[in-house]
Parts: structure tokens; sequence; C-alpha cells
């Protein structure tokens, strides 16, 4: 299960309206793929539809879907946003990482 923080659902939500979105309705799309200076990053997308290997969580309000081969990569990260003068945007507070680079968008296992 993948955990949305307050402000992370906001902010996602604002977003997704200035995308053409709707929040109630349409998906969060949280994925890793090869890459960054740790060897994986993160991806976040919107999304209007799955398919039927996604996986589909809900939490606080925020419907997320995530592909099969991200899910154990991701499994009890918690997304958050932090904004403000020093604010990174969205973070991925990730368990599972062993290590993460200094921006925070990669990470290795």
């Amino acid at each position: 299960m993948i955990k949305v923080s307050q402000e992370a659902k906001i902010k996602l939500g604002h977003l997704m309206a200035e995308e053409g979105f709707d929040s109630q309705k349409d998906f969060v799309r949280v994925g890793v793929k090869s890459g960054g200076c740790s060897g994986l990053s993160y991806d976040l997308n919107f999304d209007q539809s799955r398919v039927d290997e996604d996986k589909v969580f809900e939490d606080n309000g925020i419907q997320l879907i995530v592909d099969k081969k991200s899910f154990l990569y991701l499994l009890g990260t918690v997304l958050e946003y932090s904004g403000g003068l020093n604010g990174k945007g969205f973070v991925f507070n990730n368990p599972n990482a062993q290590r993460t680079c200094g921006c925070g968008e990669s990470f290795s296992l």
C-alpha cells in the first residue's frame, strides 16, 4: 500500500485540476523506472484508465495505481509534498530504499 500525506493530497488535487483531470475519478500513477543517480527513479503521472495488472489503492481521497513491476519497490511508501522557499516538491519516503540521492528523486535497493 502507498500512503498520501494531507499536503500531497492538496497539491495533487490542484495539479490534476490544472491538467484537466478529476481527482474524484481519475488516478495518480506511481511507478519506478531505471535511471537517476542512484539507479532507480520515481515516476509520477496522472491517468484516466488502468490495466488489469495494475494495483489500485486509495488513500486520503486520492486513487493511486501502480504497475505490477513497480509494486514491490513502492510497498509502504508515503508520498509527501513539501512546498515553500526551501521545499523539494513531492517526496517519496520509501522504507525499501537503502540509498537515495541528494535530490530524493532516485534510489537503490
